[in-house]
């Protein structure tokens, strides 16, 4: 048995500090472990008491009659560290902390945490600052949480993994009265140990848990939580995450314009997106969606029937369906005359929502327009709204449901308009996803088009046994800079960054470096036509603002622009500057940004609109580097795509369409830098980068790269 299953089914387990009084905090851990039946030994330690409840009380670690395979630790903060000490010299496989008083508190709270950690030794452990676990698969909890004191919690096959041990005891209680039940339910909290990708891999082995649902509020090592989700996917276990801190902005102070565009909670949907994770922003979809998800039924198409016999209601799931990009079609001859048999009527059954108000309560009428709708090649699921009729008999459409389940694989949900969580719990029971919200209906059907419908979708055992290797892969590849930049530190300037570039077949204008009149006029002579003068300085990176641009500038009139650009400069910033870019104008193109974002989460590839309205226009695309590979062209070809911009790329009322494959082949090479600089290249950004005609290729206009 390994540690994290000795967790989840521990044979025997400590409560180090219980309490005598099942009111106290202290006393819960025994109390819920007898009120739900655990089966193996309890060990309570406390010196003052020689039984608990009648169970035979410890006076300390020392005493205990065999190494437990868990210990709950109900101690403070301080005495927790030496109780952790004494409990894995015991020889124990885990321990729980419950106790607060550690990183949560800040730098002093940090260290004592460091000290638990080493305490440990190799013994693992979950918290501090937790709640516990509950694994309702086998009737174990090890929490002190007070949704505990419930007497039936069903089990199911969603596993909630939290970052909060508040609220964990609170989608338990909700869950419950809601009718869904869980696998398994861990507080990670301030993960000294374990955090959520320990759990997450653990969640992926075990068979009562089909779909896996997140609280975070944070993530600590992202890399390992990337490689445990690539190995939920390859399970076929979705994973559905929601995460609090969307109101912080995320922008940070950057030499690019990449850095202010590409804030924390940006990156946190690239993640998910790259992860194959799908992010709910309601919280009651952090137990609707698991749920709807858990049947294992995927919608193959976005065509939904709605079933009602209350018009309103109705017509509220339609509009939800609708704004979330849902058809509901009429029903198709064949179908609406058949749903016209049924009734025994000669009403034009051709609309959608399809009303059955005149079938009443008849449950065979119910069941054979569900049928006839399960039959119908016009609709990819359906939508039963259950009215106020059925409060005189709660068990109508769940028979009704239940009944046709069989007759496809198509997915059937249920909105329930009254306020009846009798019924809506009997329904989630049976295996219906219900909800007592017309936009939960949009939310479930999205997710359950996205994503697979459960392990029965998995991936192959090849797939599975790589992604479980590549867990523990390590990140990163070789670390090379171009000759002449391989002692390079800092920001670049423009020349030295299009070096970098060109060093992994990015092309650039033709330009040419000068530091006075004369070389500017030469090199203006040379490139012949319109050309752009620009200051040189890696210290200076957004030049328009210091009036460090000039633009459609030719022979003649390249040196007095020069003149005055170095007065200009000088006297925006006190410096002269001492280099000049003289550079070919491009007119042929339209101009986007490619570049480099990059926090904690990792780093991704940013594409967006470019040149001098980057901001302004906000059409950006976000999309995280792959951990050990470039981009592929047709991820590349995806993220151009999803631009607002992309119709002006591909012709838009007659324009000349652009050269979007050189485009997506220079994004791959963009990649291909970032991969293989890893965390040498701090930022990097290509702003414009110019996409001529089609076939005509793209260059580089301008560029920043910050190496560390």
């Amino acid at each position: 048995m390994s540690t994290i299953d000795s967790l989840f089914r521990p044979r025997s387990v400590a409560i180090v500090g219980a309490s005598a009084d099942p009111a106290k905090t202290s006393g819960k851990p025994l109390a819920y472990l007898r009120k739900h039946g655990y089966a193996g030994a309890i060990y309570p330690v406390n010196p003052k008491v020689s039984h608990i409840d009648g169970v035979p009380c410890f006076p300390d670690i020392a005493s205990l009659p065999q190494p437990p395979d868990v210990a709950i630790v109900m101690l403070s903060a301080d005495r927790a560290i030496e109780a952790v000490r004494e409990l894995a010299a015991k020889g124990t496989a885990a321990a729980i902390v419950l106790a607060s008083g550690y990183a949560e508190l800040g730098e002093d709270g940090a260290r004592r945490q460091q000290a638990l950690k080493q305490a440990a030794g190799s013994m693992r452990l979950l918290g501090p600052n937790t709640i516990g676990l509950v694994n309702l698969t086998d009737g174990i909890p090890l929490s002190a949480s007070g949704a505990l004191e419930a007497g039936l919690l069903p089990a199911g096959n969603i596993a909630l993994v939290s970052q909060s041990g508040g609220i964990l005891g609170s989608l338990l209680s909700r869950a419950a009265a809601q009718g869904i039940g869980f696998s398994k339910l861990v507080s990670t909290s301030n993960e000294a140990d374990l955090g959520l990708a320990d759990i997450i891999d653990a969640l992926v082995d075990d068979a009562a848990t089909h779909v896996i649902a997140l609280y975070m509020e944070t993530l600590r090592d992202p890399v390992r939580f990337r490689r445990v989700a690539a190995r939920a996917r390859a399970a076929g276990k979705p994973i559905v995450a929601f995460k609090i801190g969307r109101s912080e902005s995320g922008a940070r102070s950057a030499v690019s314009h990449t850095g202010a565009m590409s804030g924390a909670d940006r990156m946190y949907e690239a993640l998910f997106s790259d992860a194959g994770i799908w992010r709910v922003y309601d919280f009651a979809d952090l137990l609707n969606v698991p749920a709807a998800l858990a049947v294992g039924r995927k919608l193959r198409g976005k065509r939904v029937a709605i079933l009602t016999s209350t018009g309103g209601a109705g017509t509220l799931v339609a509009d939800s369906l609708g704004l979330a990009g849902f058809e509901t079609p009429v029903p198709d001859a064949a179908t609406s005359e058949r749903l016209r048999s049924i009734q025994h009527t000669q009403s034009a059954l051709d609309r959608n929502p399809i009303d059955v108000t005149l079938a009443g309560l008849d449950p065979q009428v119910l069941r054979s327009a569900i049928s006839a709708l399960m039959d119908s090649d016009t609709y990819d699921g359906i939508v039963a709204v259950v009215g106020s009729s059925a409060l005189a008999q709660p068990d109508l459409m769940a028979d009704a449901i239940g009944a046709c389940l069989h007759l496809s694989a198509k997915p059937v949900i249920a909105y329930v308009s009254p306020h009846a969580p009798h019924i809506t719990a009997r329904l989630n029971q049976r295996g219906i996803p219900a909800f007592n919200a017309p936009e939960a209906c949009a939310a479930a059907f999205l997710a359950m088009h996205a994503l697979p419908g459960g392990p029965a979708s998995g991936g192959s055992e090849a797939q599975m046994e790589g992604a479980r290797e590549a867990v523990n892969t390590p990140n990163g590849g070789p670390s090379l800079l171009p000759a002449g930049l391989a002692q390079a530190s800092g920001t670049l300037d423009e020349a030295s960054s299009k070096l970098l570039f060109a060093r992994f077949g990015i092309p650039s204008t033709r330009e040419t470096v000068v530091h006075d009149e004369v070389q500017a006029q030469a090199a203006a002579v040379q490139f012949g036509g319109s050309i752009a003068l620009k200051i040189l300085s890696a210290d200076i990176t957004h030049k328009r603002d210091v009036g460090g641009v000039a633009l459609g500038l030719d022979a003649q009139s390249v040196g007095p622009a020069l003149a005055s650009m170095r007065r200009q400069v000088l006297e925006s910033t006190g410096h002269a500057p001492r280099a000049f870019l003289v550079q070919e104008m491009i007119t042929d193109a339209d101009e986007l940004l490619l570049g480099l974002a990059r926090d904690s989460l990792g780093s991704a590839i940013l594409l967006g609109a470019g040149g001098t309205h980057t901001e302004l226009l906000s059409d950006t695309q976000l999309r995280m580097q792959p951990l050990d590979r470039a981009l592929r062209f047709d991820e590349a070809m995806d993220m151009l795509r999803s631009l607002k911009t992309w119709s002006l790329l591909t012709g838009y009322r007659g324009q000349p369409p652009r050269d979007v494959q050189a485009m997506a082949r220079c994004i791959q090479s963009f990649s291909e830098m970032v991969l293989a600089l890893g965390d040498r290249l701090r930022e990097a950004e290509i702003n414009p980068m110019f996409v001529r005609g089609a076939g005509k290729g793209v260059v580089a206009g301008d560029g920043v790269v910050v190496i560390d």
